[in-house]
């Protein structure tokens, strides 16, 4: 909660949800839809202000009413060609196809970006695996 008060302080937008990743040592803000530049700040002065205030790394993801938007937002700024969700009986998959010189990107360092984007749809959409195409 006091993160959340200090991004919405900060930034002037507004922070719909606040996961801590303890593994990476970061931090994930869900903002507002429509508020992901006014999160930024110019330059990127507010993320940079938050991490100097926090000490940790912060990374802030527009939220998105469809799971398939959810998982183009977090995986910015690969460019995703399409996100397909495969329902089984026991799980959901999304398999997102990105541009082939943007794989790295949407992996991320040491899996960064997928663990992210991973996370936010199982704790949103209940999608139990994000598979990079």
């Amino acid at each position: 909660m006091r993160l959340i008060a200090l991004f919405e302080s900060i930034t002037g937008a507004t922070s719909k949800d606040c996961l801590i990743d303890e593994e990476n040592d970061r931090v994930i803000l869900v903002t507002k839809k429509g508020e992901m530049g006014l999160a930024i700040g110019k330059a990127g002065r507010n993320i940079d202000t938050l991490r100097r205030m926090t000490g940790r790394q912060i990374e802030v993801v527009e939220a998105a009413d469809e799971p398939e938007q959810l998982i183009r937002n977090s995986l910015a700024p690969a460019r995703v060609r399409t996100v397909r969700i495969t329902e089984k009986p026991d799980s959901k998959i999304a398999v997102v196809e990105v541009e082939s010189r943007d794989k790295a990107i949407a992996i991320g360092k040491n899996g960064k970006t997928i663990d992210k984007t991973r996370l936010l749809a199982k704790r949103y959409f209940h999608i139990d695996h994000v598979i990079i195409a």
